[in-house]
């Protein structure tokens, strides 16, 4: 894999996530290594049509929308029908651009009669609306469109036929403003931005959790306190056992007491399990993307320790890039969240001074999720760093974190079998 590829979440009113669109970047033009012919068959072999052809949709958007951009060569050519896609979750998207050339419209044209969903980047401005609401599913604008504002309300008068997604929304505030609009979709920063003031009260659970972070962040933190910590917490104790079952199906070892747990499992798996079980559960107030980013973040920033020889820094990796986000969970300025769970100096370093090894890891994290290509390739030029071992490193982490998700589940959907067959054993009693 010698290309970029990040997934964009686009959000309903309601900050729940309806589908995701596939980002791309030519590896080796952006690293200064592909010769002209090579990106011209870059173009039209469309690498991030063959990686889904092979891999499918679900590691990058679970069971939601997947948004691809298909190029007027690939239209061409016949993609992705030649290519033999699904259309169930594949939305293709079509630059507005596209719609000059005849013949690439007629191959949209074709797309469409064969079952897939199509979406137009930009306003289609060579074309009717009354057209284009019969060709494309999805009409996508962008806040950094000049023209922004009048194609907003040109289009508003169709979005009982078809969907308006914004795009680059920038905070909470334009958020807000644009999501009135029947149906729209909204994608940009808004969901991650930073904290800046304001305290909120915590929670007698989530403080104990925090306390819990606090405890398994001191690398030689003690396992008899963090039991006395696991047992105050009925979510956390469920968890734990659950998790430690689970790696022992046979139940050749016997659990009595949360105490016996911890023991069993030893400093290092208690401290993963504890980072990944208390994140989900002081996100349950927060919309989902925000677990799901700190987690992927998580993974991410471990899977990259060894192509920045840091391998023996791979946990404290993990925990900067789950507490990268603390602030959001929490509601809270990040130097008070990171208080809050007592991190270590150089992931304090990392998170708000922004320096030290760990803050190198995390700027090419950062400038990755946001397909801010150039500047994630000048960090790996600077730190070495190949894009193969990047772009491993990130798809790892999309399917961790669905392995981890089907997890949750079959935990969940345990404890749902488990509560109705005592139901049913105390009636039959």
């Amino acid at each position: 894999m010698r290309f970029f590829f990040s997934a964009v979440p686009f959000f309903d009113a309601n900050m729940q996530v309806h589908a995701y669109r596939m980002m791309t970047g030519d590896g080796d033009k952006l690293l200064g290594s592909a010769e002209d012919h090579r990106m011209l068959g870059g173009e039209l072999l469309a690498a991030s049509l063959e990686f889904i052809k092979d891999i499918g949709t679900e590691p990058f958007a679970g069971d939601n929308d997947f948004f691809v951009n298909v190029s007027k060569y690939q239209l061409l050519m016949g993609m992705p029908l030649s290519m033999q896609i699904p259309t169930d979750k594949l939305v293709c998207v079509i630059h507005k651009d596209t719609l000059l050339d005849n013949a690439a419209y007629a191959k949209i044209a074709i797309l469409k009669r064969k079952g897939y969903r199509l979406a137009i980047d930009g306003y289609p401005r060579k074309m009717s609306m009354d057209t284009s609401v019969k060709v494309f599913d999805y009409v996508l604008l962008s806040c950094n469109d000049e023209n922004f504002t009048s194609e907003l309300r040109e289009i508003r008068p169709y979005i009982f036929k078809t969907r308006l997604i914004i795009t680059d929304v920038p905070d909470m505030e334009r958020f807000k403003k644009y999501s009135g609009a029947r149906g729209v979709l909204l994608s940009g920063d808004f969901y991650s931005q930073p904290i800046t003031k304001g305290v909120v009260d915590i929670s007698p659970l989530k403080i104990n959790a925090l306390n819990l972070l606090g405890h398994i962040n001191d690398e030689a933190f003690d396992l008899g306190e963090a039991a006395t910590t696991i047992e105050r917490d009925p979510a956390l104790s469920i968890s734990l056992l659950r998790f430690i079952n689970a790696m022992n199906p046979d139940r050749s070892r016997k659990i009595d007491s949360i105490r016996n747990a911890v023991a069993i499992l030893g400093q290092k798996e208690v401290k993963k399990w504890a980072s990944v079980a208390i994140s989900i559960g002081m996100g349950d107030d927060r919309p989902s993307e925000v677990t799901r980013l700190s987690l992927i973040r998580a993974k991410f920033a471990e899977n990259l320790a060894p192509a920045f020889e840091m391998g023996i820094k791979s946990g404290a990796l993990f925990i900067t890039g789950l507490f990268s986000m603390l602030d959001v969970i929490l509601q809270m300025p990040l130097d008070k969240a990171i208080n809050e769970v007592a991190a270590t100096g150089e992931i304090r370093d990392a998170l708000l001074e922004k320096r030290g090894l760990l803050s190198e890891v995390m700027k090419l994290i950062f400038a990755y999720e946001r397909a801010d290509w150039h500047n994630a390739s000048l960090i790996m030029v600077k730190n070495g760093v190949d894009i193969e071992e990047l772009s491993s490193a990130f798809l790892d982490s999309l399917i961790w974190y669905r392995n981890l998700l089907d997890a949750i589940e079959d935990e969940s959907n345990t404890g749902e079998e488990e509560k109705s067959g005592e139901v049913e054993e105390s009636s039959n009693s």
